[in-house]
């Protein structure tokens, strides 16, 4: 059921103990969200147990109470048996149940469960959902919820919802920053945020290993379309040359995205089980939500992504090359 989030203020208000959980392979606007929301709600007396499926990566151990979060399933299930009814779980910036990970289900199975969420195309799931596209970012939604809740907000939680709305603004360069956006981001500098701490964090972060895996990924740039699409790739082969992460990818799209003449870039990622991910960063007016969700995913105009399974890179690439020009014209 698609709700408001006063109706969310009030599910959070009657309970004492709360699961919150984000998507797999969670970037700053999952993490910050899911961090603010539970420092908000433990300021409110509320026990809360922060579940990801995998550690922290060193991109974002930085984040006040990340050291906090845990991916024990067993830990998990003692926290809702304890709670003996009195519990309610809320998804953070999860557009698929899918990408909750493997313990999708039993994550489902706990009730009430809340979605909060600014993906446009929601596979809808979830006992009640505040889905809301205009929003730049599910941070944004937490800072409101946080509102309606009556709360001050602390600097950790400050924090964490700045690190949130500025990453998947891309430092408030992109077309989802809204005047909006930008007083919540007032209110949080107001709150003893410091912008240039955050950005220090984020963007001066490079490990020697990420570095070179961006020289290989970079290295494998193709353009097509009159150099209006641009494609890079990473293998699994790279990562094991460089000693990466697969949490070191993040932001290398944003290279080929920012050359002049590109409107689409497309970032190829080959998977562990086989798969390729695709992550598609468009300019202007081109709709990549449109192109993922004819294969199955989401997102938003500018930013989007899936996955392909049973098929390599280049297949892939022709695929998407195809429909991109289609598109494009």
């Amino acid at each position: 059921m698609k709700v408001v989030p006063e109706e969310i203020s009030k599910i959070i208000q009657e309970v004492d103990s709360l699961v919150l959980m984000t998507h797999l392979h969670p970037d700053g606007d999952a993490l910050g969200s899911l961090l603010g929301l539970a420092d908000i709600v433990e300021g409110m007396g509320k026990k809360v147990f922060r579940y990801l499926e995998e550690p922290v990566t060193h991109l974002y151990d930085f984040l006040p109470g990340c050291s906090l979060a845990q991916t024990d399933l067993a830990a998990l299930q003692n926290f809702v048996a304890a709670a003996n009814g009195n519990v309610a779980a809320v998804s953070l910036d999860c557009g698929d149940c899918d990408r909750l990970g493997r313990e999708k289900m039993e994550l489902l199975n706990l009730h009430p469960f809340l979605v909060i969420d600014h993906h446009r195309g929601h596979q809808e799931f979830g006992d009640f959902r505040w889905l809301d596209s205009s929003r730049s970012s599910t941070g944004e939604m937490v800072y409101e919820l946080a509102m309606e809740l009556g709360v001050e907000i602390s600097y950790a939680a400050a924090f964490n919802i700045y690190v949130a709305i500025s990453t998947d603004t891309g430092s408030f360069r992109y077309e989802n920053t809204s005047p909006r956006t930008l007083r919540i981001a007032a209110d949080l500098v107001a709150c003893g945020v410091h912008p240039e701490e955050v950005a220090g964090h984020v963007y001066d972060n490079f490990t020697l290993q990420r570095l070179r895996l961006m020289e290989q990924v970079l290295a494998t740039l193709e353009l097509f379309e009159s150099d209006q699409v641009a494609f890079i790739t990473v293998t699994n082969k790279m990562f094991e040359e460089c000693g990466a992460e697969a949490g070191d990818t993040e932001g290398f799209i944003n290279y080929p995205r920012a050359l002049l003449s590109v409107k689409v870039a497309v970032f190829l990622k080959e998977t562990q089980n086989g798969g390729v991910s695709v992550s598609l960063r468009a300019k202007g007016g081109c709709d990549v939500a449109e192109v993922a969700a004819a294969f199955g995913g989401g997102g938003h105009r500018n930013a989007a992504g899936f996955r392909f399974s049973g098929k390599d890179v280049k297949q892939v690439q022709k695929i998407i090359l195809d429909a991109l020009c289609k598109v494009l014209k």
